[in-house]
């Protein structure tokens, strides 16, 4: 079963989806009546939906991070810096690359080249040999 959606609970809704269509291309939709504004993903991921925060509920305090795949995490990091989000710093892991930020909301972002690094780079599976023996 896919994961097809994500709710953000945002103090503000709309600087939250004006952040996200800016930055990551969603496209914000609602409609009359609904309390939900959600941003459909152009290019088939995930979508998210804002729902607006309860005044006790603090930003920030999930332990939850959306990771957004790009293929350059540098070239995107740049494009970002020009409209105004500011990544911290590129990060090297195994085979990619990495760097954070947070929304409006404080709630935590990445953008990752995990989804395009080698699949020669990439652990395969501990076979089980009972398995390979049909046993």
């Amino acid at each position: 079963m896919p994961l097809n959606r994500l709710v953000i609970y945002a103090g503000n809704v709309e600087e939250t989806a004006r952040f996200y269509e800016k930055h990551f291309g969603f496209k914000a939709t609602s409609l009359p009546g609904d309390r939900i504004v959600e941003l459909i993903a152009q290019d088939g991921g995930a979508n998210i939906m804002l729902h607006q925060a309860a005044k006790g509920q603090r930003s920030g305090q999930s332990i939850v991070k959306l990771v957004f795949d790009v293929d350059d995490v540098e070239a995107f990091c740049r494009r970002c810096a020009e409209n105004g989000l500011e990544f911290g710093p590129i990060h090297k892991a195994d085979g990619y690359l990495f760097a954070n930020a947070k929304d409006p909301c404080q709630n935590s972002i990445s953008v990752s080249s995990r989804a395009f690094r080698t699949a020669g780079l990439m652990k395969q599976p501990t076979r089980n040999a009972s398995v390979d023996r049909g046993g």
